[in-house]
């Protein structure tokens, strides 16, 4: 088994990233700063949100944390908005009311939105970016084979779906509910998962020499857990990625890209117009 271990490459981008915050910084005098707004308090939730402080701190990104009640949050983002130190603005899903997750993520400024979440969005979603980068580092090829996404999700499926029909893949996108998902995943040569369901994929559904990418997060038993049943593992005909450390530490890379972009399209548009 050939593991795609996006921890490694992560290194790499984030070694490319902090140079670029400097020279942002020390050329163009222009910080880059996140905002995060948090609005519900749970433990996956707030890790999260500590990474991606942490990894800011690492490459002299700032970020700031709003924790704010979800009343509050669309008049916080307009200032956001109108705050020009502030580059990029993500609201940390999920949250308390699920039902005003449209509503409120298409507040934000499209130029800020570095989540990709607005139907105005210009900038590429983090994880299907991620994943992209973790089949192309491990130069896994795309073209000619059989692509298969299971999750028509917000955040990774539907906008993953758009990039590789857009790039000529043939990509087919099954949802989690898909009558017999075994029909699709032994047809496929490469299978990307993004339900959060434990454990939806086994080994008996994939075929021989399969590239697997799990990039589903569910918690099983207080712990978190993938879309990948255990027996995958066993598998040493496989390319997959491990239990942990594989697209979920590019994730943050690509985000943090996306804040860098950010921040330097509003430096040189500031010299453009200056």
């Amino acid at each position: 088994m050939k593991l795609l271990n996006g921890r490694e490459l992560a290194g790499y981008i984030k070694e490319r990233q902090a140079r670029e915050v400097r020279a942002l910084r020390q050329g163009w005098g222009a910080a880059p700063k996140l905002a995060i707004i948090q609005v519900k308090d749970d433990p996956v939730i707030n890790t999260y949100v500590r990474l991606k402080k942490q990894y800011g701190a690492d490459i002299l990104v700032d970020v700031d944390i709003h924790r704010v009640d979800q009343a509050a949050a669309p008049e916080l983002i307009e200032q956001l908005n109108d705050d020009s130190s502030v580059h990029g603005i993500i609201v940390q899903l999920p949250l308390e009311d699920i039902t005003q997750t449209d509503e409120i993520v298409n507040l934000v400024a499209a130029k800020k939105d570095v989540d990709a979440l607005g139907v105005q969005a210009k900038f590429e979603p983090a994880t299907p970016m991620a994943i992209l980068w973790l089949l192309s580092g491990y130069n896994i090829e795309l073209a000619g084979k059989k692509v298969l996404l299971i999750g028509r999700g917000k955040l990774v499926g539907a906008p993953l779906d758009k990039i590789l029909r857009s790039s000529g893949v043939d990509v087919e996108t099954v949802g989690r509910e898909a009558e017999d998902l075994s029909v699709h995943t032994k047809a496929a040569d490469v299978i990307i998962t993004a339900t959060g369901s434990p454990a939806i994929l086994y080994s008996e559904m994939i075929k021989q020499n399969a590239v697997v990418v799990d990039a589903g997060v569910a918690s099983e038993s207080g712990k978190t857990v993938g879309d990948l049943a255990p027996d995958v593992y066993e598998r040493e005909d496989l390319i997959v990625t491990p239990q942990k450390g594989g697209v979920g530490p590019l994730t943050v890379c690509a985000l943090f890209e996306n804040v860098i972009r950010a921040a330097r399209n509003s430096a040189s548009k500031l010299s453009t117009d200056g």
